[in-house]
Parts: C-alpha cells; structure tokens; sequence
C-alpha cells in the first residue's frame, strides 16, 4: 500500500505562490498589492519556502530582489504548476482543452529559417503545443541554457564539455552545401572553378565553417573570390541571394522556396563542404516529450 507523503516532503504551496508572484511581478511591493498582504508577511513566507528547499530563490540587495538560478527553476515548475491547476478547472467545468505542452528553443542567428521550419513542421498541427522560439548569440544562448530558461539551443557549431557545464551537443543534420545563382546566367552546366571568374560572390561570414570550408576549397584551386558581401546573418544572406544578382554559397535549404519558384537556381553542389546542424541541451531529470521526439525524428527527416 501506498504511504502518504509526511508534512515534510510536503511543499507549501501557499508559499509557492507567494514565490511565484513576486518572481513574476519583479518586486515585492507590486506582488504584496496584488495578494492583499503585508511586504512582511510575503517575505516571511518566502522565507520559509527557502527553508524548506535548503536554496536561496532570491539574492537581496538592499531593497531590490535578484532572482538565483535554483530561484528561475522553482519558478518554471511553479508556473507549469499553476497552469496544470487553471487547466484542471477549465477541463471540469468543460471549457478545458488537452495539456498543453511547452518547448522553449533558442537559435542562433546563422541558422536558417528554413532549416527551423521544416525541423518543427510535425508540431505545427498539434493543438495541444506551445512553442517559444528565441534568437541570439551562441554565448548568450548558451547562457540561458545553463539556467534551463531554454529547453534546446539550435546551432551550427558544436560544442564541447568544460569543467562548468555538461553539455549534450548532438548533431541532428547535415546538409551539403551549393552554388546559387539566377536563373537565367546560361550556363547548362556550371563548371567549377573555371566557370565561377568573373562572378561576385556572397558568402557566409567568416565566423562560419561554410566560410572555412569555401575558403579551403579555394586556396586548394588557386581562386581569389570577387566577394560583393560577406554576411553573418542566414536571413540577410537569403535576401541578397535572391535580390543581389550575385552568386551565393549556401545550402540549398535556405532558398528553397526561391528555388521552388525558378527565381533561384541551384548551380552546382561542392562535394566537399557540408553543413552541420546541432542540438545543445544540458543533463535534465525530467526532459521535455516534445525535445525528445524532435530530436529523435530529425535524422530521418533532415
């Protein structure tokens, strides 16, 4: 038979909410306001909730409240908690739709819009899936990652362990990269790298192992690239590819739609170079159903 939890594996969620509040108001005052209580009362409670955990969820700096890192965890629980509980009543009264579930990924900006898209299409269906999509540098990510503000860091570089974090980087595509051009240069059948003298280029940055890769590739067949732009961002890369008139080195993904619609056409793919795709996550006790099928499914897909 089951024994009942004893008071003090308990948690107060009386607490918990007073917690929650004040993380989700940012101050004290403006959360004592909103709960009808006294700053001392709310502090006392979450006091006593620190007690019980054995963490400090706030740092106090004179009058002001900094949220610690073991805090932004509690508050992640505490908010699916409380939204579980909101859902629960909606479902008995009969306006109650099936959980909903949440994954928050941050991107870099290098990667492709188009890449991200076909990666969540299985999800963008489902009713019951609630998406947070962020961008920002690989640091900055990686950063919130540490904190489990992220689920999921998508990139196209890799990362590895250090003594501060347990990274799981796992590599979910590759993807050849290719040689796009208008549409109507004449060229049945483009020579590589004969046919590419003459022609402007617009190339990745130099932050990026396609640039890497192309420059290889180059320096290996004596070629000085004309480049009209060097660009760290996929989304602008796209635009000029497509509006520039010069030639682009990326993967085809990324101008699919234009491709699709002959504004674009794929020239030539380098057999050499290839773009990789990766996942960043951190070791979790509970990880997120959502993550877990789109990382298994992406191999297969991508």
């Amino acid at each position: 038979m089951k024994t009942e939890p004893t008071p003090l594996n308990r948690i107060n969620y009386r607490h918990l909410h007073a917690f929650w509040a004040v993380a989700r108001q940012g101050h004290l005052t403006q959360a004592a306001e909103h709960l009808h209580v006294s700053q001392s009362a709310l502090s006392s409670q979450i006091r006593e909730l620190e007690d019980r955990l054995g963490r400090r969820l706030f740092l106090r700096t004179g009058r002001k409240l900094e949220i610690t890192e073991e805090g932004r965890i509690v508050y992640d629980y505490a908010q699916a908690i409380f939204d579980l509980g909101a859902e629960m009543l909606a479902t008995l009264d009969g306006s109650g739709q099936s959980l909903i579930q949440h994954l928050r990924v941050g991107s870099v900006a290098t990667l492709s819009r188009n890449f991200q898209d076909n990666l969540f299409s299985p999800l963008l269906s489902r009713e019951n899936v609630q998406l947070t999509l962020e961008s920002g540098s690989f640091k900055e990510l990686l950063g919130k990652l540490s904190m489990h503000k992220l689920d999921v860091v998508l990139s196209n570089h890799a990362v590895a362990k250090d003594e501060a974090n347990d990274w799981r980087c796992t590599r979910i595509a590759r993807q050849a990269v290719s040689l796009i051009g208008p549409p109507d240069m004449g060229i049945s059948k483009f020579n590589f790298p004969h046919d590419l003298q003459g022609h402007k280029l617009v190339l990745p940055g130099l932050s990026s192992e396609i640039r890497t890769q192309f420059d290889a590739l180059c320096d290996e067949h004596g070629i000085k690239p004309a480049i009209f732009a060097e660009v760290d961002d996929m989304a602008m890369l796209r635009l000029l590819a497509r509006d520039s008139g010069a030639l682009a080195v990326l993967p085809a993904i990324v101008v699919q739609d234009e491709i699709q619609q002959g504004v674009l056409c794929e020239l030539m793919r380098f057999s050499g170079i290839k773009e990789s795709f990766f996942a960043v996550t951190v070791p979790r006790r509970f990880e997120p159903p959502l993550l877990k099928a789109i990382l298994q499914a992406a191999p297969i897909r991508l």
